[in-house]
């Protein structure tokens, strides 16, 4: 299968070339040419997680791996559970922050890892000589840490992760800044959206972009996506198994860079029975605005409890967009919704009450999801990130103590290794070219 660059329809490229490259020319986006179709879905609901989502990626990435190769790379990459918990009747959430660095962005880092890595040996047999890889990646919390961890250690792939100063919780920096070797971490003046600029500001610099190897392991990535869709069909397996009848199923989705919508409506359009998505926001509802006036109008970015959904400009929204434009998805299968701060709170609270201790970016999900409700609907909500690596936040609304598990407690003691950095774009290719 090939991908074609969303603002460039001529270029065309292999997944291997999609992965490598990152973005496209003019910085668009990597997009399936078809959309992979399954008739199948009982039988696929039925098998283990790791053989269901070999079934799901294969048609995407054949040109370039082998089914052999696929297997090896999930097996490896998936080797932690994507977990459902009851709320009510009616409601659950999917826990996907059961992976090393407790985030749902450790399915598609590990994954997008495992794949370079293989590209990278496939190049280096191929041509007699390795070129090394430079990841820059800008993130606002969650990101940083599974790309961090997933890419550690991995021969001639550096990796360079920014993020806003002050603006994500000690633990989350925790995660990322304290490992050192081929991790550099760089501590930036400004918001997520002004590292994410920068990203897209060094893709654009030619020179730069040919003399380093440049990649970004950012949701923009095809293969974060794609890892993304499997536990979505994961979700719906736990469902099927637990209910006679699947009936109507909805996500909500705690909505940054808008990546994990964009994976559940690939999901949607490859057959799993999902009825429909809600986008939700906190604050920064740039597309819950958009969705209602047609006008896309980014506010300056907020700075939240729920900060890894601090984005004013979400980078997967042409994605999004396009599905729905297109016919891919029917265009009445997201709706956004924003959640205050004094409602997130709350909600923590309220999930308190009902036995399940949450962190402020499923507190959002649940409580958009609550708003949108549908009697006879089945409403799954996300959990993005352990309650733990928010744990001032929570603990504070909540008046309890949370323990630290085994993963946050490693780090806590480690001194922080980033170094500052202005939100100039020549700064950051100085260093990056030093």
């Amino acid at each position: 299968m090939k991908f074609y660059n969303l603002k460039e329809n001529d270029e065309q490229v292999s997944f291997a070339g999609a992965v490598k490259q990152g973005l496209g020319k003019n910085q668009g986006l990597f997009f399936p040419t078809t959309m992979p179709k399954f008739d199948n879905i009982e039988a696929l609901l039925a098998m283990p997680m790791v053989e269901r989502s070999v079934k799901i990626l294969l048609p995407f990435v054949e040109e370039d791996l082998t089914e052999k190769e696929l297997t090896d790379i999930v097996t490896d990459a998936f080797n932690f559970p994507a977990q459902m918990q009851p709320i009510a009747n009616d409601r659950a959430i999917l826990e996907l922050f059961h992976g090393p660095t407790l985030a749902f962005k450790d399915f598609g880092a590990r994954f997008m890892a495992k794949c370079l890595q293989t590209f990278v040996a496939k190049d280096a047999k191929a041509s007699g000589q390795t070129k090394p890889l430079t990841i820059l990646t800008a993130t606002s919390g969650d990101t940083g840490a599974a790309v961090a961890h997933a890419f550690h250690g991995i021969d001639n792939i550096r990796v360079v992760i920014m993020y806003p100063k002050g603006k994500i919780s000690l633990l989350q920096e925790k995660m990322f800044t304290t490992l050192g070797d081929n991790i550099e971490t760089l501590c930036v003046e400004g918001d997520f959206d002004d590292c994410q600029a920068l990203v897209k500001q060094s893709f654009s610099d030619t020179e730069l972009s040919t003399t380093i190897g440049l990649n970004s392991a950012n949701s923009i990535n095809i293969s974060r996506l794609l890892a993304q869709i499997c536990y979505y069909f994961e979700a719906v397996a736990q469902i099927s198994r637990a209910k006679k009848s699947l009936g109507d199923i909805v996500f909500s989705i705690p909505s940054g860079n808008f990546g994990n919508l964009t994976a559940g409506l690939f999901a949607k359009a490859m057959g799993l029975p999902i009825k429909r998505f809600i986008a939700a926001t906190n604050l920064n509802d740039t597309v819950p605005r958009y969705l209602e006036t047609g006008e896309w109008t980014p506010n300056e970015t907020v700075a939240t409890i729920s900060n890894a959904m601090d984005v004013s400009n979400p980078n997967n929204w042409p994605r999004v967009e396009h599905m729905l434009k297109s016919g891919i998805v029917e265009e009445g299968s997201v709706s956004s919704v924003s959640i205050d701060e004094e409602q997130t709170q709350s909600t923590v609270i309220q999930l308190s009450k009902l036995g399940y201790i949450s962190e402020p970016h499923a507190a959002v999900a649940y409580k958009a999801l609550q708003y949108n409700a549908i009697e006879g609907e089945f409403g799954v909500f996300l959990g993005t990130a352990h309650p733990a690596k928010f744990k001032d936040v929570v603990e504070s609304i909540l008046g309890q103590p949370l323990g630290l598990p085994k993963e946050l407690a490693d780090c806590a003691g480690e001194p922080i290794l980033s170094k500052d950095m202005s939100s100039e774009f020549a700064d950051l290719r100085a260093y990056l070219l030093a």
